[in-house]
């Protein structure tokens, strides 16, 4: 297997692109290679597989969307309250739809994830990594709730990107707003590690 973790994270780039623009039956070893612009059968050197490729996917969108070290050492500054959780949740929101080919990639793999028990299983242990690091940093930085709060507010934001980056149910609700509402109904009264 080849060990260029740079080539890697390009082929999966080229992948997440794909992935973006034709969806999953879109992509295959082929359809990246020509993406990233290599020789054919280098993305299945990388990836033996499809669901090792899609799976590699799911991993690379969370290395994009990694936060910036600088604005969570600026919120981290600031006193454990239902406003700091707001303004965290307000970052999730803005780092996801920054770039709305990678959310849109996601849900493109989660959607196939259902059709695919290896993928399923790669996918799922990449999800429940992060709920678990998301969990860890809640209850370490003080914020009101604890890991069923992370949880309600995971499901809440998934829904809330679902509707910001796919067809919209157009309520005409600002998208700040709603976060404001989510984090004070799901967690506001909540004591830290509720």
């Amino acid at each position: 297997m080849a060990r260029n973790p740079q080539r890697r994270a390009a082929l999966a780039d080229a992948g997440l692109r794909v992935l973006a623009a034709h969806g999953a039956r879109g992509l295959t070893h082929r359809a990246v290679d020509a993406e990233a612009g290599v020789p054919v059968g280098t993305t299945s050197n990388y990836f033996r597989s499809r669901d090792a490729l899609l799976g590699a996917l799911g991993e690379r969108i969370f290395e994009r969307f990694a936060p910036d070290d600088a604005v969570v050492a600026e919120l981290a500054a600031r006193p454990p309250s239902s406003a700091l959780l707001t303004d965290y949740v307000r970052y999730i929101v803005e780092r996801t739809t920054r770039y709305p080919e990678l959310t849109r990639a996601l849900i493109e793999l989660r959607l196939e994830s259902a059709r695919r028990p290896d993928l399923a299983r790669i996918l799922g242990d990449t999800l429940r990594r992060g709920y678990r690091a998301d969990v860890a940093y809640h209850l370490a930085a003080g914020l009101p709730g604890g890991a069923f709060e992370v949880a309600l507010l995971r499901y809440a934001v998934d829904g809330l990107l679902l509707d910001l980056l796919t067809t919209s149910i157009d309520t005409g609700f600002d998208p700040d707003q709603v976060i404001a509402a989510l984090v004070s109904r799901l967690a506001g009264d909540v004591p830290s590690g509720g």
